[in-house]
């Protein structure tokens, strides 16, 4: 399985965002196609919810690539 880490710019990234920010899919409205599919999961979970909040410390997985959200390393 391949790993990407993500690091947020922020408290948190729109799962759809995530998939076009990581070079997964070529733009935000790509990444809504792909999540209404079912394909992708956060922590396990099937997610459907487009633009839900992914927050650090969440895995998302899409096919046999997982993503692992860490926080903003300037964060305080």
């Amino acid at each position: 399985m391949q790993t990407i880490e993500f690091e947020l710019e922020g408290t948190y990234v729109e799962l759809n965002m995530l998939l076009k920010l990581t070079g997964l899919c070529d733009s935000g409205g790509a990444g809504k196609a792909i999540v209404a599919t079912g394909a992708v999961s956060v922590d396990q979970q099937i997610e459907l919810r487009k633009t839900c909040k992914i927050h650090a410390g969440q895995v998302v997985t899409i096919d046999d690539i997982e993503i692992h959200v860490l926080a903003d390393s300037g964060a305080e």
